[in-house]
């Protein structure tokens, strides 16, 4: 038999009850606050739930509990594949634990954001995984207003008031600089995401300056080139930057996208990676590895990421304490598209 509208609740949970040999008071609680029964009692609920095809009346729950088990993400797009990865590890987290994820992209418009968070918040989530801090003026008071917690994600800030989980974005494009120059380069060109509504952008532009600006190397304003996150984007800003006359020998990368572009660009003009160009990525995306050369990069654990911010959440709703700031580690990973600068361009 299946039970779903909200008039046969009471017969579907007695049914579940009977089935399972327990309570209805049993069931109740590990439809409402699973983590408030054992983890046998709950296989128990959750086998006779199956078996009866009983889908537990979503209204009553929140009546009952107060909470709908819900989580909304704001993200800036799905094109992005970190953001796709993360989002399927937040998902998983939160399935086994008993929540659904809602998911909207704001197209890193803040007013966009502002109005997602809106809609998410009017159908009841319970709290919102956010991008980075870059936000519109009025999403914190209206998460305040309406007691809804909240995490932002990807970057790591000990300094600000706001929970957060994620890699020092500054320090780990620092890292990535400075293995170019420890090789012996000094004609370093960036070619970055759009820095506009994306503090992690404006973080990676940072470290890659930073490390320039301590080993005394300039950055000419046409070496530093901003693009959208796209394959065709980067190509134009490799090409743009190879065509220079006075051209660098290695290139650092706002992420693993854009310096596959630079990569492919290099190869159709006939430069050779990396005896004539170097380049480095962010993010350590699977086909990374699988290049070749395969990239050098910044490896980035997304999906621990994104699972923590999951954990944060679920955490704080249910009253425990919890870590406000989680820096997650970086590593540099050396592959094949990092080498020393040609000699005669040193």
């Amino acid at each position: 038999m299946r039970l779903t509208n909200a008039k046969s609740a009471k017969q579907g949970i007695r049914a579940v009850a009977a089935r399972a040999g327990v309570s209805t008071a049993s069931v109740s609680r590990a439809l409402n606050n699973p983590d408030a029964v054992s983890p046998s009692l709950r296989a128990r609920i959750e086998k006779a739930i199956d078996a009866l095809g009983y889908i537990p009346h979503a209204p009553a729950r929140i009546l009952s509990s107060r909470r709908s088990r819900t989580l909304g993400a704001i993200v800036p797009t799905i094109d992005n594949t970190m953001f796709a990865r993360g989002i399927a590890s937040l998902q998983q987290y939160l399935s086994s634990v008993g929540y659904m994820l809602f998911l909207t992209t704001s197209g890193y418009d803040l007013d966009v954001e502002l109005q997602q968070a809106r809609n998410l918040i009017s159908r009841g989530v319970d709290g919102l995984v956010l991008r980075g801090d870059c936000h519109h003026d009025g999403l914190r008071k209206l998460l305040a207003d309406n007691a809804i917690p909240f995490i932002n994600v990807g970057i790591y800030q000990p300094d600000r008031p706001y929970p957060c989980v994620g890699t020092d974005n500054e320090a780990a494009a620092h890292r990535a600089a400075a293995h170019v120059i420890e090789l012996g380069h000094r004609r370093i060109g960036i070619v970055s995401a759009l820095q506009r509504n994306n503090d992690r952008a404006s973080a990676r532009v940072a470290g890659f300056r930073r490390a320039l600006a301590e080993n005394g190397i300039e950055l000419p304003s046409q070496w530093h080139v901003e693009v959208p996150y796209t394959l065709d984007d980067a190509r134009e800003a490799a090409r743009y930057l190879l065509n220079l006359k006075d051209r660098p020998t290695a290139v650092v990368c706002g992420n693993d996208v854009i310096a596959y572009g630079v990569l492919l660009e290099a190869e159709r003009d006939g430069f050779s990676v990396p005896r004539d160009l170097s380049v480095v990525g962010f993010d350590d995306l699977d086909w990374s590895r699988h290049l070749r050369p395969s990239l050098t990069t910044i490896h980035v654990p997304t999906g621990e990421t994104w699972q923590r911010a999951g954990e944060y959440l679920v955490r704080s709703l249910a009253g425990e304490q919890t870590i406000m700031h989680r820096e997650i580690d970086f590593s540099l990973v050396v592959r094949e598209s990092t080498a020393q600068p040609p000699k005669s361009l040193k």
